[in-house]
């Protein structure tokens, strides 16, 4: 059994209501990203849920198996050499402490960024292995996105239809791997009846799409967009689950919007393992409503936000802590509808 060492006082880390047989959500959506209706169905996914799962994907399972054993070796490996991949920047190794504000969980992780299709030279890869591991899982998780959101676009209406999709794609797009594990908790009987640490706090992505795999233990949860009610996810190995980030949000104006989602560990025997694809614009992107999903069809339909650059919000996302609203300072205050 792996654990953390020096696991921090269990008074720094959140405690979350444990996960009951009931809260398991089965009404998530699955797409054949290759079956007709495709397109629509990932619009009503996104609109509905901010979150669906690809199944008949078309990723060899070699990709995913391969660079989860070297994540998983790479995670049994003592702490002192884990440590060294630590760095003063976001990448690198990580243990307990999520961002610079505070935020705190039950997990280790490491975060590679991306130069257009690979991981960066710069990101400290801990193995020539693992790097290339992450290299084809990358170029399996880009066509992902590139199919998803140019499925969005078309089931938008929004020409050209790579309009999305070569934001995140493209050569200077800002792309991320992490690579999530959060061990059994040993302490678990011993903390309040029914509760479990959190793995990692409440948040939205701020990207356009991030793309997750997970193994087979459970942890995953996402507030439902319909009075926001936590529901946990049933692990599904053989899958990607897709999920709408702030950017996307704000580029179909508000009509797709972005999921909070958190882990909780609830496990005493067994790890959780998930490797999340982030897809993000090149920094000076600018993020605004797409011109084409304004006023068709809605009778002059303004902006929703104030227009921003991803460098900006990038910058304000590293400020801010896991749970606050990031969008809500780039929110529009509209003049009240004229009376008929």
């Amino acid at each position: 059994m792996v654990v953390l060492a020096k696991p921090p006082a269990l008074e720094q880390i959140s405690l979350l209501r444990s996960p009951e047989p009931g809260d398991y959500f089965a009404g998530i959506p699955a797409v054949d990203l290759a079956a007709p209706g495709a397109a629509r169905a990932v619009v009503q996914a996104c609109e509905r849920f901010g979150f669906f799962k690809v199944v008949n994907h078309g990723v060899a399972a070699g990709v995913v198996d391969r660079l989860e054993a070297e994540a998983v070796r790479f995670f049994a490996s003592p702490q002192a050499e884990k440590d060294a991949y630590g760095t003063a920047s976001p990448f690198g190794y990580g243990n307990k402490r999520i961002g610079r504000n505070g935020d705190m969980g039950w997990l280790e992780y490491l975060l590679l960024a991306i130069d257009h299709a690979s991981i960066s030279k710069a990101s400290p890869a801990p193995s020539s292995s693992l790097r290339d591991a992450a290299n084809d899982y990358v170029g399996a998780m880009r066509r992902i996105a590139r199919t998803v959101l140019e499925m969005v676009a078309e089931g938008l209406g929004v020409s050209p239809r790579g309009t999305l999709a070569d934001m995140v794609v493209g050569e200077a797009s800002d792309q991320l791997l992490r690579l999530n594990h959060y061990p059994p908790c040993p302490l678990l009987q011993s903390l309040m009846p029914n509760c479990s640490p959190t793995g990692f706090g409440e948040h939205t992505d701020p990207q356009l799409v991030s793309i997750l795999r997970s193994n087979s233990t459970a942890g995953l949860q996402v507030a439902l967009h319909n009075g926001g009610h936590w529901v946990s996810v049933p692990p599904d190995p053989s899958a990607f689950f897709v999920i709408v980030g702030d950017s996307l949000q704000v580029l179909t104006n508000g009509r797709l919007r972005s999921v909070r989602h958190r882990v909780v560990v609830a496990n005493r025997l067994k790890s959780r393992l998930s490797m999340v694809y982030f897809g993000g614009p090149p920094a000076a992107q600018r993020i605004a409503p797409l011109r084409q999903l304004l006023g068709r069809d809605r009778d002059g339909e303004q902006s929703m936000y104030e227009e921003f650059t991803w460098g900006e919000y990038k910058k304000a996302a590293y400020r801010s802590r896991l749970g606050d609203n990031r969008l809500a300072p780039f929110h529009r205050q509209l003049p009240p509808a004229a009376s008929p």
